[in-house]
């Protein structure tokens, strides 16, 4: 799973027909430290996410297949969850 934020959206006049529904996100990989983590990555958006929201992606096929509902999903990434706060434990300390 990735955590990333979502930077906006792809608009696309024509799809293929199993991505009709989908609205596509492009996301940046973040650390825990909310720092970016290489390039972007577009996403179908199961859940609702909107341009600034902290997100969970999955990027693996059955998962996304299931998602989507397809055996053969034409995406390999989802947005699945919308990120409402990180807590990790050092030690005493929580962040």
């Amino acid at each position: 799973m990735i955590y990333g934020i979502v930077r906006g959206n792809i608009v696309a006049t024509f799809k293929t027909p199993k991505l009709e529904r989908w609205k596509l996100l492009i996301v940046q990989p973040l650390s825990l430290e909310d720092q970016p983590q290489g390039g972007a990555i577009l996403a179908v958006d199961a859940v609702g996410a909107g341009a600034g929201e902290k997100v969970l992606v999955v990027r693996e096929g059955g998962s996304v297949n299931q998602i989507m509902g397809e055996r053969k999903a034409p995406v390999q990434s989802a947005v699945v969850a919308i990120v409402d706060e990180i807590k990790v434990s050092r030690g005493r300390e929580t962040k």
